[in-house]
């Protein structure tokens, strides 16, 4: 295993109502230049477990979030998996099977023009 050089923390803020729903979120991190928590309205977060290898899961988004907004949020979450997945695994054939559902998902929710 690498030897650690440096450090770096996220860390994700988010205030609830009464109902104990998000109703606001920021995020930072120690690597930021300006150290000013940044809004947002939605967040997945997935971590790998090295000793049982399930994935553990945080899906929040802010009452505000709407439904137009998490289909952009989805699109792009999407598209940066299946990028991701071809550069971590090299596995090209199922990457762009990724990307084709992924234009689907953009035609579907009129993200993206349906090609003639």
């Amino acid at each position: 295993m690498a030897e650690i050089e440096k450090t770096a923390r996220i860390e994700v803020t988010i205030g609830f109502d009464d109902q104990k729903l998000p109703v606001e979120m920021h995020w930072h991190t120690t690597d930021q230049e300006s150290g000013e928590p940044v809004p947002c309205k939605a967040m997945l977060l997935s971590l790998f477990d090295r000793e049982t290898l399930d994935t553990l899961k945080i899906d929040l988004w802010t009452k505000d979030m709407q439904i137009v907004e998490m289909d952009r949020f989805f699109f792009q979450t999407l598209r940066a998996m299946a990028d991701t997945y071809k550069r971590a695994t090299n596995n090209k054939d199922l990457a762009n099977d990724m990307q084709r559902f992924v234009q689907y998902f953009g035609e579907k929710t009129e993200i993206l023009k349906k090609e003639e």
